[in-house]
């Protein structure tokens, strides 16, 4: 006869506690892999202050993208609080670093394209568009061409959005027309202009002209069909001209404010029309020089945040060190310190040297306006205009091109930049 089992209730508690250690163990496990696993998914993760709103965030990079933004309650390391943004976007640049991108002075070169385009992520610029300005067809037609192959190398990390022809479809007339060259202004031409299109392998963004001009309101609305955004500069029209301009596709004032002669008609000039017209954006140069604190005051309160591109209509001579230089026929100018640079023979402005980042800080503490909004006006409403639907913005999916920096006294100290991802600039490493 077979004994009866009887229920052993200690020997089960031993088990039931056996059981919940390895349990509590084999979660533990998973929850270690699943940390393992989140790390590694991210090639980078950085830590700082959201610049719209102020909050401690984690940026996960992967594939040269943000990969994911975590709230935090409070940064790893408190003490060293930066600001993280996203990389400036740069609409009119004209060279840099004494390279120009219609061959004043030295001669454009793949080398120099790579100069320019390391030297802005340096100054915290991660999107540029060059900028050629009236000139002969045959410079358009090489630099454009040149362009297009630095556009696509590796080296320029997809920094060069696309290209800007300012003119030869502006003004002929003094003051309106600024420092374009006359003997090279002429009515907008469309095969000429598509000539240069195809040389830019399509890569023309944008186009300044002066819509005053015969044959300007046809050519502004084929741009349109072609994509190719249309502004209005260094013209003298009249407020129906504007209007049409608008109507055919015209989107964004160049450089408003310059490009005008010293004296103007108190009523019937270029200003008042394109401020008045909700339609049209407009570009400043808020370098403290161009324009002055009034004027941005104005404009902002006119435009507001949303339809202003900050500029830095930069100079060649940009980047270099402060003194004196010859320009393409032989005159003095001066670099100053303070980003300007300047025609000592009648004491006049020759070209802006100051770069966006400079410009954020100033536009704060001349407007009033906070840290969201600078920075909307020097990146993510040209990422907007241009179509540039990849970068702009801190959000999931975007371009990893990023600054980090702190804002001291209205002054952007930038510490690093980032771009697709990779670390570009470092000012620890760089001081």
């Amino acid at each position: 006869m077979k004994k009866e089992k009887t229920f052993d209730g200690k020997k089960s508690d031993r088990m039931n506690q056996h059981f919940c250690k390895w349990y509590f163990v084999f979660i533990t496990l998973i929850l270690i892999s699943a940390s393992c696993n989140k790390t590694k998914e991210f090639d980078a993760e950085i830590e700082g202050i959201h610049y719209i709103n102020n909050t401690p965030i984690r940026i996960g990079i992967k594939d040269g993208k943000i990969a994911d933004i975590q709230k935090l309650k409070k940064l790893t390391n408190e003490d060293d609080a930066i600001f993280i943004a996203p990389g400036l976007i740069d609409n009119q640049v004209n060279g840099y670093k004494g390279y120009s991108f219609i061959d004043i002075g030295n001669e454009l070169t793949l080398e120099g394209i790579k100069t320019i385009t390391s030297g802005f992520w340096e100054v915290g610029i991660t999107t540029y568009i060059p900028t050629l300005v009236t000139s002969y067809h045959d410079i358009h037609l090489k630099n454009l061409k040149l362009l297009a192959t630095a556009k696509k190398d590796d080296e320029t990390r997809g920094s060069i959005a696309g290209f800007h022809l300012e003119g030869p479809y502006v003004s002929p007339e003094n003051g309106f027309r600024g420092a374009h060259l006359l003997m090279h202004v002429r009515k907008p031409n469309w095969d000429e202009f598509m000539e240069l299109y195809d040389a830019s392998e399509g890569n023309i963004l944008q186009t300044t002209l002066a819509p005053e001009i015969d044959g300007a309101f046809d050519f502004i609305s084929k741009c349109k069909e072609k994509g190719v955004v249309v502004a209005l500069g260094h013209h003298n029209a009249s407020s129906e001209q504007i209007n049409e301009a608008i109507n055919q596709g015209a989107v964004i004032a160049t450089h408003l404010g310059n490009a005008i002669p010293n004296y103007i008609h108190r009523w019937n000039n270029t200003l008042w029309p394109q401020l008045a017209d909700d339609r049209l954006n407009i570009g400043m140069i808020c370098d403290g020089f161009h324009i002055t604190p009034e004027q941005i005051k104005v404009f902002y309160k006119t435009k507001g945040s949303d339809k202003i591109i900050m500029t830095s209509d930069m100079s060649p001579y940009g980047g270099l060190t402060p003194g004196f230089y010859f320009n393409a026929i032989g005159d003095t100018l001066e670099l100053k310190a303070e980003g300007v640079v300047m025609y000592p023979a009648n004491e006049s402005l020759s070209g802006s040297a100051s770069p966006l980042s400079k410009m954020v800080g100033y536009v704060m503490k001349v407007t009033g306006c906070d840290l969201a909004d600078a920075i909307k006006m020097a990146s993510t409403n040209a990422a907007r205009i241009y179509g540039l639907d990849d970068r702009g913005e801190l959000k999931q999916g975007m371009r990893a091109d990023l600054i980090l920096f702190s804002l001291d006294d209205f002054t952007m100290n930038l510490k690093k930049t980032i771009v697709e991802g990779d670390v570009v600039f470092d000012s620890s490493i760089q001081n």
